[in-house]
């Protein structure tokens, strides 16, 4: 085995009471939980219907394959977990396994997601409230409603973890329940004759399941919250784990049911061309015309849980590098809980391109740091899942249990495809482009291991 630089993983040790524990508290199974559904289900599942509607019926039969590979990939992250109970999630398997270099390509890569990220869910979910506040009507209202959108859940996180922990759960709630009535309310006036047919492109049966997943590929990100925040989550060896299967599972009943709910309420023709497949279907269930409003609600809460939970796994895995001097010292840094520069790091870089988005116009830069995330998000968990490969094939026996050899070896074998499948669906322009983000964070990363390397020289 090579030396990695790394320690004997444990479990991190309580830091002692203080003023500041009442606002730092660990999450447990429910909050954890909340926080793998809340990032996993944005504002992306109330277009999804529509979206994939052109392929026809069949386009569930993709979304199975995708549970199944999301599924896998939650289950390596709670194998990985229970070995390595740390902050930072893909970074720490990364770096445990292959050195500093790989760890930082998993921590820099999942940090620009995370940014980019919460500028695009912001703009979005300007959409949603354009509903029910009229904002949309000039641009720097827009863009002051965006802004805004990201402030408040990065204030949560300033408050400490205590109150993070507590939006997501009241996020989650918010947005699953109406959600859950929709998709089982819907199985109520569902009708055989508005699925249209099930396979509605001229592609052969593996081109259409294919083209349907290509949409839905990213449907899943968002798998390894719980992972990332293991620092913060009690007993993560236990809970880390059962937090991201429970997460992805609920987060995968709703997708699907949602989803043939949608397609079992409104006609094919109409849900092909519908631009808020669930707000029609609302009116269907119910009648009248006030289904977009309460869906627009519905998705705005859903957007400002998703912006809580990215904004904190934003600072999480920054900080877990610095504290391998792989990041500046300032992301190391915790108060109530929260390593609170990369929070404010964040919010600034997310608004500082939300301006940007709104300042310059379709310019397509905006698009195109969007369109990038779609490949920096899959490279953590392609590093994590060949960390488990690795991890097995080395024969670490204090890293892998015998008894579950075979089982935890067809898991990461699953879950490296699905994470391939993810690469390959971010598309040639996203790839390029996305290795080009990696190859400036080359140059950090040169800067920051030899200003390590010159402190442990100094130091002997």
């Amino acid at each position: 085995m090579h030396d990695t630089g790394t320690v004997a993983p444990s479990d991190p040790a309580p830091g002692p009471v203080d003023a500041q524990s009442r606002h730092a508290r660990r999450f447990g199974l429910p909050i954890a939980t909340c926080l793998v559904m809340g990032n996993i289900i944005g504002g992306g599942i109330f277009l999804l219907p529509a979206s994939v509607a052109p392929f026809g019926t069949i386009s569930l039969v993709a979304f199975a394959v995708l549970t199944a590979g999301a599924i896998a990939l939650a289950l390596v992250f709670g194998r990985l977990a229970e070995r390595d109970p740390r902050t930072g999630g893909p970074y720490v398997y990364a770096r445990a396994a292959f050195g500093d270099f790989a760890g930082f390509l998993a921590a820099w890569s999942y940090w620009i997601t995370t940014w980019v990220s919460n500028a695009a869910l912001a703009v979005a979910a300007v959409g949603y409230l354009d509903v029910l506040i009229p904002v949309n009507d000039h641009k720097w209202s827009a863009c002051v409603a965006a802004l805004v959108l990201q402030l408040l859940p990065a204030l949560a996180n300033f408050a400490g973890t205590r109150y993070v922990g507590a939006v997501q759960l009241v996020a989650t709630v918010l947005k699953f329940v109406p959600l859950l009535l929709v998709a089982v309310g819907g199985l109520f006036f569902f009708d055989s004759a508005n699925l249209g047919p099930f396979q509605a492109s001229d592609d052969s049966p593996m081109g259409a399941v294919s083209a349907a997943a290509a949409i839905l590929l990213f449907s899943y990100l968002g798998v390894e919250s719980a992972a990332v925040s293991a620092g913060e989550v009690r007993d993560p060896r236990r809970n880390v784990g059962r937090a991201t299967i429970l997460g992805t599972l609920g987060a995968a009943v709703v997708y699907l049911l949602g989803t043939l709910a949608v397609f079992g309420t409104v006609a094919h023709d109409k849900l092909v061309a519908s631009t808020a497949p669930f707000s029609d279907a609302v009116d269907v269930m119910f009648g009248g015309s006030w289904g977009g409003t309460a869906v627009a609600c519905a998705a705005l809460v859903s957007m400002v849980g998703a912006l809580n939970g990215w904004t904190l796994l934003s600072a999480q895995t920054p900080y877990a590098a610095a504290q391998d001097g792989l990041f500046p010292g300032a992301f190391g840094k915790k108060k109530r809980g929260v390593p609170t520069v990369g929070v404010l790091v964040t919010v600034v870089l997310a608004s500082l391109l939300t301006v940007y988005n709104y300042t310059a116009g379709s310019g397509g830069v905006f698009e195109s740091l969007v369109l990038i995330t779609t490949f920096t998000a899959t490279v953590p968990y392609l590093l994590a899942t060949a960390a488990q490969i690795y991890f097995l094939v080395s024969g670490q026996r204090d890293r892998v249990h015998r008894g579950r050899l075979v089982r935890d070896a067809v898991l990461a074998g699953a879950a490296f495809a699905f994470s391939m499948w993810l690469v390959a669906g971010s598309g040639y322009a996203a790839v390029y482009q996305g290795v080009l983000f990696l190859f400036v964070g080359v140059l950090v990363y040169a800067w920051m291991a030899a200003r390590k390397q010159r402190a442990a020289t100094e130091n002997h």
